[in-house]
């Protein structure tokens, strides 16, 4: 990075810019329909024939000729057309076929009668379904024709687009290759849950939160053993990660704590030792000031992010989830929603603040946030209880009760 470019107290939106620089698709993967939830499609999808790929029954009732209705004339039965066994000819005057939702409508009949209006009477069946009955037929092509563009490249596979996935025929989707993240909790007060800790040290939770939201947001999730505050063994940690030998060949690296200025910060002079080039030093933001962000000397990316769990959590949704996002070829935009403030909120410092949020929808239907009274950064209780990040800009004035405020919903579950 230039030396002739500020590095320090960024703006979000500088320090975003930033980190998503250059970034891009990693590569593309072919996978099983029945895999492809949550991953992004690498090209268009197209239908490789119609659907419905015949006219269809859309009731249970019977096919006639539309030009032979006359209410209460008797038809001759014939057969039947149910779905995947289709009636082998076409029907004539005078004819009716029983047939089923979702059959195939035979060749001739252009109208289905429902079966509510229809009094069958041993081999003939009549009909009262009025003057101009409904025709309840599906048409070929209906939903979509064959070479039809489906869904584009870029969007996210959900339940219903995986649906109309495999309604097109397709036993397989190109996808972008999910980026591996390597997870790197690092300081002396840390201890694995489950272990005993002394008097003054704490159970490490940030690898936890963090590893799960990478999986959420499409990525592979890696968590290393935390490290103390030890440079050689916060630099080797990390080096086992880059060796295309290695068991993670992480395209990402996250850590944990060990970012800000005192005498035990010491993640980015370890990774000075493996070539770190900063573009981010720390970032205007409250809280999360020591998020810091570069690349290592084979051009692999690092973020860094506090160690205050709070501070973690809002900078990985300001700078994680759009990274991720970027690197499978998705979109990295962050989008914010407008609520009505519930309770004043005092005026806002130099930094732009994030705070923890509750969201609801009032009477007249409009969303509101409350901001919770306790915005320490080391409070996991009130961020398990958040369901929004409400964006107080810097310098902001005092705000009141019905004001509109930004917010970031968080997802929940």
């Amino acid at each position: 990075m230039a030396d002739s470019l500020p590095l320090k107290n960024l703006t979000v939106e500088d320090a975003r810019a930033r980190i998503l620089a250059g970034a891009s698709r990693l590569g593309v993967e072919t996978v099983a329909v029945e895999h492809s939830l949550g991953r992004i499609l690498a090209a268009p999808v197209t239908a490789t024939r119609a659907q419905p790929p015949f006219d269809a029954s859309a009731m249970d009732g019977w096919a006639i000729r539309r030009a032979d209705y006359q209410p209460g004339k008797p038809f001759a039965v014939v057969g039947e057309s149910a779905a995947g066994k289709a009636f082998p000819r076409a029907v004539q005057a005078g004819e009716a076929v029983r047939i089923f939702t979702g059959a195939p409508v035979p060749a001739g009949a252009d109208l289905v009668v429902i079966q509510e209006e229809a009094v069958r009477d041993g081999d003939t069946v009549r009909f009262e379904a009025g003057e101009a009955p409904r025709s309840n037929i599906r048409p070929a092509g209906g939903d979509f024709q064959a070479g039809d563009v489906l869904l584009a490249e870029g969007v996210v596979i959900d339940p219903w687009r995986l649906s109309l996935v495999a309604s097109a025929g397709l036993a397989e989707v190109p996808v972008a290759r999910r980026p591996r993240v390597a997870i790197l909790a690092t300081g002396d007060e840390l201890v694995p849950p489950g272990q005993a800790p002394r008097p003054d040290q704490i159970f490490e939770s940030g690898s936890f939160s963090l590893a799960a939201l990478v999986e959420a947001w499409g990525g592979e999730a890696f968590r290393l053993s935390a490290q103390g505050d030890d440079a050689g063994a916060i630099a080797a940690a990390v080096s086992s990660c880059l060796s295309q030998e290695g068991p993670i060949q992480a395209d990402l690296i996250v850590t944990i704590g060990g970012a800000s200025v005192g005498d035990h910060d010491l993640v980015k002079p370890a990774l000075k030792t493996l070539g770190l080039d900063l573009v981010v030093e720390t970032v205007a933001v409250r809280p999360g000031k020591p998020t810091w962000s570069g690349t290592l000397a084979d051009g692999r990316r690092v973020l860094g992010l506090p160690g205050n769990p709070a501070s973690a959590l809002v900078c990985a949704e300001l700078f994680l989830k759009p990274l991720l996002a970027a690197l499978s070829g998705g979109d990295p935009e962050v989008r914010l929603s407008a609520a009505r403030l519930v309770a004043p909120l005092s005026a806002t410092g130099p930094r732009e603040h994030w705070m923890r949020a509750r969201l609801a929808i009032d009477a007249e239907g409009r969303l509101t946030a409350s901001a919770f009274p306790d915005q320490d950064s080391s409070l996991i209780g009130v961020f398990s209880q958040a369901e929004a990040l409400l964006r107080r800009r810097p310098g902001a004035p005092a705000a009141l009760a019905g004001d509109t405020v930004e917010v970031l919903p968080l997802r929940r579950g």
